[in-house]
């Protein structure tokens, strides 16, 4: 039988679960109002779940801890770990890629066997520590190298990569035609383009043309 004091401290198992749940797939603090409509309960069971919950973690040194932050509740880590997760983030695993590292991405993914100078030529720009990063995060690596002198390095995506996209090989990637408009959309904006150059009015220095 169940002392007062553990009923007091112990949260209802169905209620915990469906909290724990829901806050996980939160991405921002969920106000106790919102978690008891979802979970179909009163605002003050909610409180006193999330609070149990928390106290629970908390005693059993858990990584994490349920806050109440803004007004709300959220998982984070425990500050007790900020350390590992410091040098987590520091070390390029934390964080979603960069609008930089995703182009050269899909470069290497559509091109592979690629060498970075390759990668470079297409983008534009020094891609150097883009691709550290995306050797770092596991996303590409080295497969090849071409013959003759410097027998320069070829890049190709890995499993993870594949993993991370959902697909079960290279060959399920779209066709880069699904992204490239037809002849006829060119022609089409570049003839907008042109009506719209000329109607702009004169040019910045406000000169027509000297007829000269």
């Amino acid at each position: 039988m169940t002392s007062a004091q553990d009923n007091a401290t112990s949260p209802d198992a169905a209620i915990a679960a469906a909290l724990e749940a829901v806050l996980l797939l939160a991405d921002e603090p969920l106000a106790p109002q919102v978690l008891a409509a979802v979970v179909q309960t009163s605002t003050e069971q909610v409180r006193s779940t999330c609070d149990a919950l928390a106290a629970e973690y908390e005693s059993q040194g858990r990584g994490f801890v349920l806050a109440r932050v803004a007004g709300g509740y959220r998982y984070q880590t425990a500050p007790s770990q900020d350390v590992y997760v410091e040098r987590f983030v520091r070390e390029g695993h934390g964080g979603r890629l960069s609008a930089a590292a995703l182009e050269t991405l899909a470069v290497v993914a559509y091109k592979q066997p690629v060498s970075r100078h390759q990668v470079a030529e297409i983008r534009g720009v020094n891609v150097d520590g883009v691709m550290r990063t995306l050797r770092r995060r596991g996303y590409i690596d080295e497969i090849a190298r071409l013959p003759g002198p410097g027998q320069a390095v070829l890049y190709g995506t890995t499993s993870q990569f594949l993993e991370h996209l959902g697909l079960d090989s290279l060959d399920e990637l779209p066709p880069l035609g699904e992204f490239i408009p037809d002849p006829d959309a060119v022609e089409a904006m570049e003839r907008r383009l042109r009506v719209v150059s000329d109607t702009d009015g004169p040019d910045p220095d406000g000169v027509a043309g000297s007829g000269q």
